[in-house]
């Protein structure tokens, strides 16, 4: 298995479920409402899921690898604005730029 295979199995293992949690966690509903996004929580949750999906997917259909990147990638650069917007301390933006430039990689290395 190469380095970007095993990077795309961690990011999308890491996204299906942070949308699956998104979906059925009490815990990612009350971060939602602290983040202010209650009504966006199942759209950004899908948008997760398909990003995720989408990687594994793109072992078969490789096209799908560059687009799911991408897209989750951006994700995560939002998701850091807002913890930047509600001034959330630091150490909770790791993970968030952990999996920004995780996909940037993925990214890079899938797309050239």
């Amino acid at each position: 298995m190469t380095f970007l295979q095993i990077i795309i199995l961690i990011s999308g293992i890491s996204f299906v479920y942070y949308g699956l949690s998104s979906f059925f966690s009490k815990k990612m509903k009350v971060e939602y409402n602290r983040w202010g996004y209650p009504e966006q929580r199942l759209i950004i949750g899908s948008l997760q899921l398909l990003g995720g999906l989408g990687l594994f997917l793109g072992f078969v259909f490789e096209p799908l690898i560059p687009l799911s990147s991408a897209s989750l990638m951006l994700l995560m650069l939002a998701a850091i604005g807002v913890r930047i917007k509600i001034e959330d301390q630091p150490l909770r933006m790791i993970p968030a730029l952990f999996y920004a430039i995780l996909n940037f990689l993925i990214l890079v290395n899938s797309a050239f």
